[in-house]
């Protein structure tokens, strides 16, 4: 189907690593994911390429608040006059006043990177945003657009079911899948990065998407897949080895700095054995691909440790 643009947004320099999506319904649109401000101009370009305006474009949708899926949707919002902007409940006040999220992701990166990852984040004025609930519906020309909270990636997290197209925009939900990785048949993993990984629910969001029975999704990383029960097959089992870490973890006597170095080195060899597996081991450059993935996944793991271990000391 044609209605559905794939654009690269060119996130960190790269190409097939991070996707906004153009949904076209007649002479509307709408926009699923932002990406980050320097995205903007090639969303623009896409819509022209389509012969439409931003005038025309009635949606701007976030999966959920993270900058490489929102980090450019006060600049989208700016260009587009007549859009409103939907998001989680969770991820809502984030767009309207986005200081605490600006302030975090500048502790992670320093001012002067985070400023040129992102440029400035305005906020989105609040009459412009509009909060989806958990299995929300929304009427899109011909099309019914219906939102399904996900979490186990991020609690602000919904997918978005597209039923002109039998398709589900899946954010961080259904894995990464870059198209760099599929050589040796298919390589999906889970993305288990701070602060809300939770390996149970990352599951049940799995098996929520596959019962739409959606025929495609459109992850944000990247494009658009048709193996949906192999995805979640891989990512099944992935979550398992997670979980376990994550178990292991909080059951020992491990300190903080400990905990991280655990999970790092188990979460290294995990993808050391994907790689293996895919004939992809001696690859320099997937390896370079992957390594910020493989350090955000053993944070979250690490995280979330810590996180239930504060929610016990609390109980007890």
């Amino acid at each position: 189907m044609n209605d559905i643009r794939t654009i690269d947004t060119g996130y960190m320099g790269r190409e097939g690593f991070a996707a906004a999506y153009l949904v076209r319904e007649g002479a509307r649109a709408a926009f699923v994911e932002t990406n980050a401000n320097r995205a903007v101009p090639r969303l623009l370009a896409a819509l022209e390429a389509d012969g439409l305006t931003p005038r025309a474009v009635e949606y701007v949708i976030i999966t959920h608040v993270h900058l490489d899926h929102a980090g450019g949707a006060s600049a989208l919002m700016a260009a587009c006059p007549n859009a409103t902007l939907l998001a989680h409940p969770r991820a809502a006040p984030h767009v309207i006043d986005p200081a605490k999220l600006v302030k975090s992701a500048q502790a992670v990166y320093g001012e002067s990177e985070f400023r040129e990852m992102y440029g400035e984040i305005r906020p989105v004025p609040a009459e412009r945003v509009r909060i989806m609930q958990d299995n929300e519906t929304l009427e899109f020309g011909q099309r019914t657009l219906t939102f399904l909270h996900t979490r186990g990636h991020a609690n602000h997290h919904f997918c978005v079911l597209d039923s002109g197209s039998n398709a589900i925009f899946t954010g961080d939900s259904f894995g990464l899948v870059y198209p760099e990785l599929q050589r040796d048949g298919l390589f999906a993993f889970p993305s288990t990065s701070p602060t809300d990984f939770d390996a149970g629910e990352a599951k049940r969001s799995l098996d929520r998407i596959l019962a739409t029975g959606a025929e495609r999704a459109f992850p944000t990383h990247f494009g658009e897949q048709r193996e949906l029960e192999a995805i979640a097959a891989q990512l099944h089992c992935q979550l398992d080895v997670y979980g376990a870490l994550a178990d292991e973890a909080f059951e020992s006597e491990l300190q903080s700095d400990a905990i991280g170095e655990l999970c790092q080195k188990r979460v290294r060899a995990l993808f050391n054995e994907l790689l293996a597996e895919h004939g992809l081991d001696g690859d320099s450059a997937t390896r370079e691909l992957l390594e910020t993935d493989i350090d955000l996944n053993a944070q979250g793991v690490a995280f979330s440790v810590g996180k239930r271990r504060h929610k016990a000391a609390q109980r007890s």
